[in-house]
């Protein structure tokens, strides 16, 4: 314990947590001697690795000792995701609102293209109010499209000019098949919950027929007749069905995901923008969409969870608490249970520029893009206004420094060079200071991947009945580090967003850890976490603030 206290003290003064710029603490392994406690658990990426042993952000901190004598300024944040559940008690403060419109009177008063655009616009409805809810794969996308030029070709059949082009449609093919084999999975599973669990109900109504029975009491009559296979069978399902407390609403919700993902995400003649009307190859078909964003919250509600993270309304003494008060949250709906369409990004991006965001976070990701090109010009675009992009890394354990298929950066796929200097890509890592720091489904890469953040057990809002819920993911990273990104704008709105993003990146907290790695062939590695990230960091507010204090104070 006394060393620990040495250690905290040498830190300390090391780093100053002065106004120098001393912004990267190097912590050795060493572990917090307590399980999180219950207040803990809701909030804990607020926490600093020296105050409170957890490698949080260190906002907490920032609160305290530089934010109290601050005068914020309220920023813009464009949130291009699903939904938003924009009257949630803990987020309607701040849902943005656009001052050039008038609700309600079917006028683009502003004249920026958007029909009563009053919280952002929803580029997956029409004027009827009607959404696309399912969309097909990128994928499935990609070999529509080449399929009649490609199929059945070898590789020496194509013309160079065409080989990217041959590439990844060979490289989605595989996708595709790998997923018709989990999907066919998914779709037996859901026939057996749905073909048995009237059968599991009534077989327990003979021994229990009050049906009142608990889960010992299940699992003491599967122990007796354990050695009858088909009774034992529906006895054992009734025991999971309580033991994991699902619901009948849950099985036909299991169902209808199962069969949609076939007859619509991965089904080759489903066309999703039908709906919309428009063609999704030309990008100057735009007049579509509708002002709607919050109608299909409740089933397109990973927008109101990555919001929450940025947005939930500080020391109000109910539910999450985000990340800053001083912001307003512009809602630009893309993303279907699916993937997303480039064209909407394109256009989501460049609406959020050219309506004042400051910040564009953007949580979602797929391995194909079938018009990149438009996404990279956006993004282009983002940079020359100065709004600083903030995007997940994706949960699929991969190392994208192999994977040069993934859609959400802003690299060029033809040379590997990055097109600007505005755009951060984050991974996801937990409170554990071990070999879990790293979350282990979160991607990586030292050259792709920019910087990791906090992104498991993260409590925050839901437009769901509950209200709020604990999630996991790198979306909730990206919103962490746009969050901070947010604040310091809000103190400092002067500074570009280029430099922002090396703030962020520099500022950060090195660990001395070593995290265990699942490889390829299932083999355990042991790696540094400094070598999953071009920064090797966890993102910190405190440090970032003192950091962007100097660097605005060398502006001046």
């Amino acid at each position: 314990m006394q060393k620990i206290i040495y250690l905290i003290i040498f830190l300390t003064f090391f780093l100053g947590y002065s106004q120098k710029e001393k912004s990267s603490i190097l912590i050795p392994n060493t572990k917090k001697n307590l399980k999180l406690t219950d207040q803990e658990t809701l909030n804990w990426h607020h926490k600093d690795i020296i105050d409170d042993t957890i490698p949080g952000i260190s906002l907490d901190k920032a609160y305290k000792k530089i934010l109290n004598k601050k005068k914020l300024d309220n920023v813009i944040i464009a949130i291009i995701d699903q939904q938003v559940e924009i009257n949630h008690e803990d987020l309607k403060d701040q849902i943005w609102n656009n001052p050039k419109e008038i609700p309600d009177n079917n006028i683009d008063d502003d004249n920026n293209g958007y029909i009563d655009d009053i919280h952002g616009w929803n580029f997956l409805g029409n004027s009827k109010g009607e959404n696309i809810i399912r969309a097909n794969y990128e994928f499935v996308r990609v070999i529509r499209k080449f399929d009649s030029t490609f199929k059945n070709k070898r590789k020496e059949h194509i013309s160079s000019k065409q080989k990217a082009n041959f590439l990844i449609y060979k490289q989605a093919q595989k996708s595709y098949e790998k997923k018709l084999k989990f999907a066919k999975k998914e779709q037996e599973y859901a026939d057996f919950l749905v073909r048995n669990y009237p059968k599991s109900k009534k077989l327990l109504k003979t021994f229990f027929p009050q049906e009142n029975y608990t889960l010992q009491q299940v699992d003491s009559l599967y122990k007796v007749h354990k050695e009858n296979s088909e009774l034992g069978k529906l006895i054992y399902f009734m025991y999971d069905y309580l033991k994991y407390n699902l619901s009948k609403d849950w099985i036909i919700e299991t169902k209808k995901t199962a069969d949609e993902r076939l007859s619509k995400l991965m089904n080759f003649k489903y066309n999703d923008r039908s709906i919309l009307g428009d063609d999704p190859n030309n990008l100057a078909d735009n007049e579509y969409g509708n002002n709607i964003v919050n109608k299909y919250s409740k089933i397109l509600y990973h927008g109101t969870n990555v919001t929450g993270v940025i947005a939930s309304t500080r020391d109000n003494n109910i539910g999450a608490q985000g990340i800053l008060n001083n912001c307003k949250i512009m809602v630009l709906s893309v993303s279907p249970i699916g993937d997303e369409n480039d064209k909407d990004i394109s256009l989501a991006i460049k609406y959020a520029v050219d309506n004042g965001a400051k910040i564009i976070n953007m949580s979602f990701g797929k391995d194909f893009s079938i018009n990149k090109k438009w996404v990279n010009e956006a993004i282009k675009y983002a940079s020359e206004k100065d709004v600083l992009i903030v995007s997940s890394a994706g949960n699929e354990s991969r190392n994208l420094d192999n994977q040069n298929i993934y859609h959400v950066n802003d690299t060029e796929y033809s040379t590997g060079n990055e097109i600007s200097n505005n755009f951060l890509l984050i991974g996801s890592s937990t409170y554990s200071l071990d070999k879990n720091l790293k979350k282990s489904s979160s991607n990586y890469g030292k050259s792709n991947v920019d910087l990791f953040a906090p992104g498991h057990n993260i409590y925050t809002t839901s437009p769901l009945e509950e209200k709020y819920k604990f999630t996991t993911g790198s979306s909730y990273s990206s919103a962490i580090v746009s969050g901070i990104a947010a604040l310091i704008r809000s103190c400092y709105p002067d500074l570009k967003a280029f430099q922002i993003k090396e703030i962020l990146m520099k500022s950060g907290i090195s660990y001395n850890i070593d995290v265990e790695m699942t490889l390829k062939d299932n083999t355990k590695k042991m790696i540094p976490f400094s070598d999953l990230s071009k920064s090797g960091k966890i993102v910190n507010a405190y440090n970032a603030l003192l950091m962007a204090e100097q660097v605005s104070k060398g502006t001046e």
